[in-house]
C-alpha cells in the first residue's frame, strides 16, 4: 500500500482532490481483490469507491463495505430490461439494501437515456450519491450527444448542486467523440459548458 500513499502525496503537491477510486467488478473477482480495492482506496486517501458492476455481485462486496466502513458508488447504464443491471431506481434499490455503505454513481445520461428523472433522484438520494457522471443523452435509450443537444439536464442538476448545496462530485465523462475529433478541444467544451450553468 505504500506505493499508494506516495501516489497521493504526489496529487496532494499538484493540488488535486482525489475523492473517488474507480475500480470495477466483474463475477470473477475474488474476496482478496474487493478486499484490496477498499485498502487501495483507503491509502490514495479517497472517500469512497466507484465501481461497474452487476446488483448480484454487490451483495458479495457488501461485507467487505461494512468491514472497511466506506462507501462504493454503483455505476449505473441504461440497460433497464436487465435487473442484474444497475439501470433503474429499483436496482440500485436492492444493492442498497445490501448495506449501508452502498451508494450510487448516477449517470445522469444514461438515466436520462433509460427514461427517468436525475433532477428527482438526486434530490430524493442526495445522501446516497458518491459522484456524478455528466453526458448527454437522447430519451428512448438513445445516442450520446454533443452537450445540449440531447435530454439530460445537464445545467439544471448542477444547479441543484449548487442551490442546495450537495457536496457531490461532478465528472464530466466525455463520450460523443468520433474519429477526428479534438478530445482536449471537446472536453474544454464541456468543462465551459459547466462553468457557464453555474455562473
Amino acid at each position: 500500500m505504500d506505493k499508494f500513499k506516495d501516489v497521493r502525496k504526489r496529487f496532494d503537491t499538484a493540488g488535486i482532490d482525489l475523492r473517488i477510486l474507480c475500480f470495477n467488478m466483474t463475477h470473477a473477482i475474488t474476496a482478496e481483490e474487493i478486499d484490496y480495492a477498499f485498502q487501495m482506496a483507503k491509502a490514495l486517501g479517497a472517500r469512497a469507491i466507484s465501481s461497474t458492476t452487476r446488483v448480484s455481485i454487490s451483495k458479495r462486496i457488501a461485507p467487505f463495505e461494512d468491514k472497511h466502513k466506506m462507501m462504493i458508488g454503483f455505476h449505473g447504464h441504461d440497460a433497464s430490461y436487465d435487473p442484474n443491471e444497475f439501470a433503474t431506481p429499483e436496482s440500485f434499490a436492492t444493492a442498497m439494501s445490501y448495506s449501508k455503505y452502498h451508494g450510487v454513481n448516477l449517470d445522469i445520461g444514461h438515466f436520462t437515456a433509460a427514461n427517468f428523472d436525475p433532477i428527482a433522484y438526486i434530490r430524493e438520494y442526495h445522501a446516497c450519491i458518491t459522484n456524478l457522471h455528466l453526458k448527454d443523452r437522447k430519451k428512448d435509450h438513445g445516442p450520446n450527444v454533443l452537450w445540449g443537444e440531447g435530454d439530460a439536464p445537464i445545467k439544471p442538476v448542477l444547479l441543484l448542486l449548487k442551490k442546495e448545496q450537495y457536496r457531490i462530485p461532478a465528472n464530466i465523462e466525455y463520450e460523443y467523440g468520433k474519429p477526428g475529433m479534438d478530445t482536449n478541444a471537446e472536453m474544454s467544451k464541456c468543462l465551459r459548458y459547466c462553468k457557464e450553468a453555474l455562473a
